[in-house]
């Protein structure tokens, strides 16, 4: 099955507006799609969806309002988020849906503390001048999550501005959800993972240097540091790295390393048949298949030549895609 590659990376002239910058007049007054959108998955990109339909209605710009960090990341501290796309990944696969606007607000303290009725007049209102508000059947605002999509018609009805909920997109029954791509790559389930967020997961970041270990035993790796808090189940991959805009096939693993140090988790991949420097460039990793659990070896030659099969299934699961 051929893979769903990760879109372009957006005009480096698309707007991105934190709270503290007010929004360029030609961007206010539009409709407003509301959520932490971690994923921009298939239940994500409905509502996204609704607004844009609304938008070319009405004439007026769609902008995408999230919040960064993670609200779990603020209320948890100590428990890092698996992330499904980093900030910059966001806004990526924001402006792929042909948004005009990301605003982003500061999930800190004092917006954490903001009443409902504040959320709407200083977020909804002053800042972004929302004519249209377009969130989940499940979204909840304000400190305390108080305020209710119901609350929200209200205070539209009061403020000026029109609601419109959008029920959850289903999949075999169950809500399409960023927990349930979280569950689904922990448990190495890409499939599963795939038709929840419309295309295959991927990651973006920067090679890195190592130990150098993977020259020695003839697989030479480009790196990668994942976010603490990334869940994606220890083992060996298939993958494509994309390298400004060009992809190649390669084999991938994420863990500890237990056959040397069992240290922090890394994600190593080896690129087939490449031989350039890919230090300090970003690169976009996208998971094609998962082929098997990390596992300690007994002595380098078993190690090298289980790299040997493993690089043959890649090969094999990333044909046609």
């Amino acid at each position: 099955m051929p893979l769903i590659l990760p879109p372009p990376r957006p005009r480096s002239d698309f707007p991105v507006v934190t709270r503290d910058r007010r929004l360029p007049d030609p961007l206010r007054g539009g409709v407003v799609a509301v959520g932490n959108f971690d994923g921009v998955h298939l239940g994500h990109r409905h509502v996204l969806a609704e607004a844009r339909g609304l938008a070319a209605k009405a004439g007026s710009p769609a902008v995408a309002l999230t919040f960064e960090p993670h609200p779990r990341a603020f209320f948890q501290p100590a428990q890092p988020v698996f992330r499904l796309t980093s900030p910059e990944t966001k806004t990526r696969l924001l402006a792929a849906e042909a948004i005009d606007a990301v605003a982003v607000a500061a999930f800190d303290a004092s917006f954490a503390a903001l009443t409902a009725d504040q959320f709407v007049s200083e977020v909804l209102i002053d800042w972004l001048g929302a004519s249209h508000v377009v969130v989940g059947r499940d979204f909840h605002y304000g400190a305390g999550r108080a305020g209710s999509p119901g609350m929200l018609r209200e205070a539209g009805r009061v403020q000026g501005f029109a609601v419109t909920e959008v029920g959850a997109l289903l999949r075999e029954g169950a809500p399409v959800s960023s927990s349930s791509i979280r569950a689904a790559l922990s448990g190495g389930d890409l499939r599963t993972a795939r038709d929840l967020l419309g295309r295959d997961w991927f990651v973006t970041t920067e090679v890195i240097h190592g130990d150098k270990r993977g020259r020695d035993l003839g697989y030479p790796t480009a790196n990668l540091r994942l976010s603490p808090g990334t869940g994606l189940r220890f083992g060996i991959y298939a993958v494509k790295l994309g390298i400004d805009g060009a992809w190649r096939d390669g084999v991938a693993s994420f863990g500890r390393r237990p056959t040397f140090d069992n240290g922090a988790p890394l994600l190593e991949v080896h690129v087939f048949d490449f031989a350039g420097d890919l230090y300090g460039r970003s690169v976009d990793v996208v998971f094609a298949g998962f082929i098997r659990d990390e596992l300690k070896f007994d002595g380098i030659d078993a190690l090298v030549a289980q790299m040997d099969r493993d690089s043959l299934a890649a090969r094999d699961m990333l044909k046609g895609a």
